[in-house]
């Protein structure tokens, strides 16, 4: 399972990890995915969502069916 969500895309970042003595050495910097049950009331149950924090938060504040529509999905895209 790829480490991406399924709604904003955010994927791990490549960064570097930088010594006291200013060695660097690349690593990754991954997303906070969280896998969550989101009860949709169009559709009458729940689906199952890999979303980053920042999403849940933007869900929390504005519903999911807006969250979707700023970044381009539908329902459909979910199931």
């Amino acid at each position: 399972m790829a480490r991406r969500c399924d709604i904003s895309g955010a994927r791990p970042n490549a960064a570097n990890n930088v010594s006291h003595a200013n060695n660097k050495s690349k690593r990754r910097q991954l997303p906070n995915l969280h896998t969550k049950r989101i009860f949709v009331p169009e559709l009458g149950h729940r689906v199952r969502v890999r979303v980053t924090t920042k999403v849940l938060k933007t869900i929390d504040k504005v519903g999911l069916h807006q969250t979707l529509k700023q970044h381009g999905l539908t329902l459909r895209d979910l199931l």
